[in-house]
């Protein structure tokens, strides 16, 4: 029997691992920490309230935890950068020195294809071995490119360790609720006049996969993505919504301006996060679907339609 220990077990990801481990006969014990107290419930669950900065070695150890999941990170974009990076780097950092000190024997790092940052010369498909070049004025991409450097440095002076990274494209499905998902929900979305293709997972693949890796202890990176991609314009479609068209030129400087002001209800992210929908980041799926020989559930298409159909119903 297995038990595993989770950080950010109230998020997005950390919820959805949490359900799907539910169902698992071979899971025995979930320890989920978090500075919020999850929003539902769970027969295996122990849920401890803990700050990721903070010392976890006795958490980990008095649970005998054979897989470790660091899903505990900012995505909302904070105007307090620091802070920002102190949850971010610090709590891996604290995370994974609690790992080696109760000798956790298997880690899931919880990254994202945005390490590889928004460029308008990104190949058409990211590979595992594409250069990581998180855009350094998007505190969450440059975070997560720095992360993985911290994480594969690790990995090297604990060979001992079964250690998986895996880089998901953003997530959707019921449960998607972030400042992208409120931005397209508004009843006029304003976009530049040219946008890249995006992609999305299906929260239920992505837990789902990680499952698989852990139980199959597969060790390396792993891009997490479904097949094809949409545009924005379908997005907002799909959704019932208006499209407006803008120069990212004047875009930009009025969005640093409620950026600024903090107007939430006009935009929760500042002006570097439109590079996301103006250039490319598309990962390749095809080294998670040799390694675990598996078939996503959903394309990109179906897993966003997935969420439209829940938007309508509730």
């Amino acid at each position: 029997m297995t038990n595993v220990f989770i950080t950010g077990v109230s998020g997005y990801f950390g919820a959805k691992l949490v359900s799907l481990f539910d169902s698992k006969e071979d899971i025995q014990t979930i320890v989920g920490v978090d500075v919020n107290p999850p929003g539902f419930s769970s027969k295996k669950l122990q849920f401890i309230r803990h700050d990721v900065r903070n010392d976890m070695e006795t958490l980990i150890g008095r649970c005998h935890i054979d897989w470790a999941i660091h899903t505990a990170f900012i995505l909302p974009p904070l105007h307090d950068k620091a802070l920002m990076e102190d949850i971010n780097i610090n709590g891996t950092r604290n995370f994974l020195k609690a790992c080696e000190k109760a000798k956790v024997k298997q880690i899931l790092h919880c990254s994202s294809t945005t390490a590889y940052g928004f460029h308008q010369d990104n190949p058409p498909l990211l590979t595992e071995e594409s250069p990581l070049r998180g855009n350094d004025d998007f505190t969450y991409s440059k975070n997560k490119k720095e992360l993985e450097l911290v994480v594969r440095e690790f990995s090297e002076l604990h060979p001992e360790i079964v250690l998986t990274i895996v880089r998901p494209c953003f997530v959707v499905g019921p449960g998607f609720d972030n400042p992208l998902s409120r931005y397209l929900l508004k009843k006029v979305v304003p976009l530049p006049f040219r946008t890249a293709p995006f992609q999305f997972i299906h929260e239920d693949d992505l837990a789902e996969i990680i499952y698989r890796l852990l139980k199959e202890k597969k060790k390396g990176v792993f891009n997490l993505a479904a097949d094809g991609t949409m545009n924005f314009d379908e997005m907002v479609h799909t959704l019932g919504n208006w499209l407006i068209r803008l120069p990212v030129a004047v875009m930009s400087p009025m969005n640093s301006l409620m950026w600024f002001l903090r107007l939430r209800w006009i935009t929760e992210f500042p002006s570097p996060g439109l590079n996301l929908a103006l250039y490319p980041w598309i990962a390749s799926n095809e080294k998670i679907k040799r390694e675990l020989n598996y078939q996503f559930k959903y394309t990109t298409r179906e897993a966003f339609e997935d969420f439209a159909h829940h938007v309508r119903t509730t």
